[in-house]
C-alpha cells in the first residue's frame, strides 16, 4: 500500500510541494455509466488505498492504547468539538413531524459559512490555497441539509477529507492510529449526537438489509482491531455484556452499543446483516467481508457516489500508476 508511504514519508524539513493548482472539488458521476470512470480512476484508488492503509494501521490495537497525537490531531479534534458545542448552541425545535428536525439547517448553515475558516486551523499558511478545495470534503461530510438526512456517503466525505490532508502532506504516516482512534472516533461521537439530536433521516439505509443505518467504516476499521484478539470471537459482539465491557477498547462494539441503544427488539430482526456476521468464525474473515461488502454496497453504488466530488487532490482521472 504505497499511498501513504509516498505521500507522507518525507521529512520534516524538504521544502513545500511544487506550486499545486487547487481547485474547488465538484460532481461528476452523473448517471449510472459514469460509475466505470469512478472505479478506474485515481481518486477511488487513493480513497481505498487510504482505507486500507488505515486497516493495516489499527490492526490489533485498542482505541485506550499509546499513540503519536500530533498538533494537526489535536487541531482537527478541536474543529471536531466546535461542532459538537454548535449543537448544544442549536437545539431542536418544535415541529409536527418526528424526524429531520429543522434546526439542523440552521447548523448546517453555520458550518456552510465557517467550513474555509475551520481548514484553515488545520493547514499550515503556506498551503492556504488548498482550504476552500479541502473545506468542500468536511461540508459534505455531515449530512445533507435539504433532506436531514445522513448515510454512508457523507460518511465518506469525511475519510475523503482526510485523505486530502494526507495528500497535502498535513498529516503524515505516523499519524495513522491517530486519524482513526482520535479524529474518526470524534467525528463518529459528533454524528451520533446530530442523528439523535435533529432525529436524521438515514440516507439510502437498506433498512435490516443493510449494516447500520449510518457507518460503515467504523465496521471495518473495528473489526480490524480486533483480528487475533485472545479471547473476544465475532460470537461474542451480540452479548450485551462483553459490549458494556469493552466497548471502550473497540470501535466495533462502540457502534453496537449505539445500535442497541436506538434500537428495539431483537438483535437478529433490527440488524440482520451484523447477526449474519457474528457468525463468521474470525475477526480477519469479518474484516476481509466488510471491505468487500464496503465496495459492493457503498463505492459501487450510484445512489451513493453520484453525490462524490472530485478536485485536484482526488481526481476522476484514471489511475495513473
Amino acid at each position: 500500500l504505497p499511498l501513504f508511504l509516498h505521500l507522507s514519508g518525507a521529512s520534516e524539513e524538504v521544502a513545500p510541494p511544487l506550486q499545486q493548482s487547487f481547485m474547488i472539488p465538484k460532481k461528476e458521476i452523473n448517471m449510472v455509466s459514469d460509475m466505470a470512470k469512478w472505479k478506474r480512476s485515481q481518486a477511488y484508488a487513493d480513497y481505498m488505498g487510504f482505507i486500507l492503509t488505515l486497516n493495516e494501521g489499527v490492526k490489533g490495537k485498542k482505541l485506550t492504547c499509546e499513540y503519536k497525537v500530533s498538533e494537526p490531531i489535536e487541531n482537527l479534534v478541536a474543529l471536531l468539538n466546535t461542532l459538537d458545542r454548535w449543537i448544544d448552541e442549536t437545539p431542536p425545535v418544535d415541529q409536527p413531524s418526528r424526524f429531520g428536525n429543522k434546526a439542523f439547517r440552521t447548523w448546517y448553515a453555520k458550518l456552510d459559512q465557517e467550513a474555509e475558516k475551520l481548514v484553515a486551523t488545520v493547514i499550515p499558511k503556506h498551503l492556504a490555497d488548498a482550504a476552500p478545495e479541502v473545506a468542500v470534503y468536511l461540508k459534505e461530510s455531515v449530512g445533507n441539509s435539504t433532506r436531514i438526512d445522513y448515510g454512508t456517503g457523507h460518511e465518506a466525505a469525511f475519510a475523503a477529507f482526510l485523505c486530502c490532508l494526507c495528500k497535502i502532506g498535513v498529516l503524515r504516516v505516523d499519524d495513522q492510529i491517530a486519524i482513526v482512534f482520535k479524529v474518526f472516533n470524534r467525528y463518529l461521537e459528533v454524528m451520533r449526537k446530530l442523528q439523535k439530536t435533529y432525529r436524521m433521516e438515514p440516507a439510502g439505509s437498506q433498512g435490516v438489509w443493510g449494516l447500520d443505518d449510518f457507518q460503515f467504516l467504523p465496521f471495518i476499521w473495528g473489526s480490524s482491531q480486533l483480528i487475533d484478539h485472545p479471547n473476544l470471537e465475532p460470537r461474542h459482539f451480540v452479548d450485551e455484556k462483553v459490549v458494556n465491557e469493552n466497548h471502550k477498547d473497540f470501535m466495533f462494539l462502540e457502534c453496537i452499543l449505539f445500535i442497541t441503544e436506538m434500537k428495539t427488539g431483537p438483535f437478529a430482526e433490527h440488524s440482520n446483516q451484523l447477526w449474519n456476521i457474528s457468525a463468521v468464525p474470525s475477526w480477519s474473515k469479518v474484516n476481509q467481508g466488510l471491505i468487500r461488502m464496503y465496495k459492493a454496497e457503498c463505492l459501487e453504488k450510484f445512489p451513493v457516489i453520484q453525490h462524490f466530488k472530485f478536485g485536484s487532490l482526488l481526481p476522476i482521472q484514471p489511475v495513473t500508476s
